[in-house]
């Protein structure tokens, strides 16, 4: 694959910037506990850092076209770390919560930056093969990163150093690539109504799932620490839920461009279902029922965004799709934002389980909603359908504008009008 050459410094800094993102995540919860902070004020720390996120995505392209990937991405990387250790200076909820909206921005804007330059490298007969690259480096940098937790020690200025370091170093290999500075990305139009027409069991499906993977992301460390396990197991908690959401999507995926789509969102969102359930009411303690049960978890409940989006895609016109993905990664954070706070209110009442009883709780009006949808509209034809597009967490741009380039290189059998007469 001759373009992947000129991309491995950008895949490099992807790299160290994930892990350092994954271990933040994780440590902020950790660490949270340690400083004696509440699960709610927690819980309040995800719902800042996915505010964050939202607006860094809706912003960034304008920051992109003024100034250019580069110094974009150094400027972001820069604010970034700064938050990063501002959170060890001063170990106060406020203050916290303000750095973890600042990193949420900065995140969004500097994975942005990465994707965008990534789909401007890369020849349309290797785009698959090089996200296929991307989100491998995902995988294994966001679980290595966990383990640096009970490596260098939750406790101290170390692990937050640490941290730093690693958003610093992405400068390297973005600053002395041998690559000039793409275009920038073209503006995305959001059209929320017809997002919402073209699927609304899509949109619900990525609000729903907003809402559960947040609460997951923000708050297992803590359930996993109430329940009495050590920081390297509650890393391990966090890395088997990561794994099987990567090792079963695909499997998922291929079932679903064979299959309703619509189907394989019921099943797989009943297993969801079932696994949160199993945890809540039935693993208790166990450190290995505990391992056992998330990975099932992890396989069924972080693939429903890419098996939401998939199917929304299948329902939209010809030169909708940007604009689609796009309004189904903001409905992802609208859930995103809720999630952590409502589900750490219901730990604070009830105990550490109550994490997966409102997981369990999401998914029973999801799979209500999935049933009436099914019952209420035809699935799409066979003709309509593209290829499931796997997502190990949410893409902002590189994913979509792929998705959307292997879409235009074939005919799509519908025009706009009876794109638009979809939902009628």
């Amino acid at each position: 694959m001759k373009s992947l050459g000129p991309l491995v410094p950008i895949l490099l800094a992807a790299g160290i910037l994930l892990g350092g993102n994954g271990l933040q995540g994780t440590l902020i919860a950790v660490r949270g506990v340690q400083e004696g902070f509440s699960p709610a004020a927690i819980g309040f720390m995800g719902t800042a850092y996915f505010t964050g996120f939202l607006i860094g995505c809706l912003d960034i392209v304008r920051m992109i076209r003024s100034v250019g990937h580069i110094r974009c991405f150094a400027a972001l990387a820069a604010i970034a770390a700064s938050a990063t250790l501002v959170m060890v200076i001063s170990v106060d909820v406020f203050t916290w919560v303000g750095a973890r909206f600042v990193s949420g921005f900065c995140f969004a804007g500097l994975f942005t930056v990465i994707e965008a330059w990534l789909n401007s490298g890369v020849a349309n007969s290797d785009r698959a093969r090089v996200l296929a690259v991307y989100r491998i480096v995902d995988l294994g940098s966001v679980t290595g990163a966990q383990f640096l937790i009970p490596l260098v020690g939750a406790g101290g200025f170390s692990i937050f150093a640490v941290m730093a370091i690693m958003i610093t170093l992405s400068l390297v290999p973005v600053s002395l690539g041998d690559r000039s500075n793409p275009a920038a990305p073209p503006d995305i139009k959001l059209n929320l109504r017809r997002a919402w027409a073209i699927s609304p069991l899509a949109a619900i499906g990525c609000i729903a799932v907003g809402m559960t993977n947040s609460a997951f992301r923000t708050l297992s460390p803590i359930y996993a620490q109430d329940i009495g396990m050590s920081v390297a197991d509650v890393a391990t908690f966090v890395s088997m839920s990561i794994i099987g959401g990567a090792l079963v999507q695909y499997p998922l995926g291929y079932a679903s461009d064979r299959y309703d789509r619509r189907k394989v969102i019921l099943v797989t969102t009943a297993l969801a279902l079932a696994s949160a359930l199993a945890i809540g009411l039935l693993a208790g303690d166990n450190r290995l029922l505990n391992f056992s049960i998330v990975f099932v978890f992890g396989c069924f409940a972080m693939p429903l965004y890419s098996l939401s989006a998939a199917h929304a895609n299948d329902r939209a016109g010809p030169h909708e799709f940007v604009m689609l993905n796009a309004a189904l990664m903001l409905f992802y954070s609208v859930g995103a934002i809720v999630g952590p706070f409502t589900a750490a209110a219901g730990m604070e009442r009830f105990g550490p389980h109550a994490l997966f009883h409102f997981s369990a709780g999401v998914y029973v009006v999801f799979l209500v909603i999935t049933i009436w949808r099914m019952a209420v509209r035809g699935p799409a034809d066979d003709s309509e359908r593209g290829r499931f597009t796997a997502l190990l967490r949410t893409s902002t741009l590189f994913a979509r504008l792929a998705q959307w380039q292997a879409r235009k290189e074939r005919p799509h059998p519908r025009t706009q009008d009876r794109a638009e007469e979809g939902e009628r």
